[in-house]
């Protein structure tokens, strides 16, 4: 099954428990892939960076190491979509486009709006653990 993680599914994953974290014991399961773009790549990475700051007890490098490494990257180009309230989550459904991917999990409202969007779902992380793994 192939997936799209939002940055803040990704990051929660990595810094805290819950649904988040379970989405990426599966992935490293090799239940599930993650597809990403080089934009989204950046953004966890960028994102990583700070809260580390915040937890300096959480190495974030070897997940960003693996995601980079058995993530799928997507090129992007060529595809710009402004669907979303938040120009900043187009990317999402740019690389689902992009890289043919229908699932989504996010918590961002914005992006849970567009569910449906090209057949593209936009599911909460326990919703997705419920009617998909």
């Amino acid at each position: 099954m192939r997936i799209i993680l939002d940055t803040n599914v990704f990051i929660s994953g990595i810094f805290f428990s819950g649904p988040p974290a379970q989405i990426l014991k599966e992935w490293k399961k090799q239940s599930l892939q993650i597809i990403l773009s080089k934009q989204i790549l950046l953004e966890y990475q960028r994102v990583a960076d700070e809260l580390s700051i915040k937890y300096p007890q959480v190495d974030i490098a070897p997940i960003i190491e693996l995601v980079t490494i058995y993530g799928q990257l997507i090129d992007t180009k060529g595809i710009n979509i402004a669907v979303c309230e938040d120009p900043d989550d187009d990317k999402f459904i740019e690389c689902a486009i992009a890289g043919k991917c229908n699932i989504i999990v996010s918590g961002d409202h914005h992006l849970l709006k567009l569910s449906g969007y090209k057949s593209i779902k936009v599911l909460k992380p326990l919703e997705f653990l419920e009617k998909c793994l």
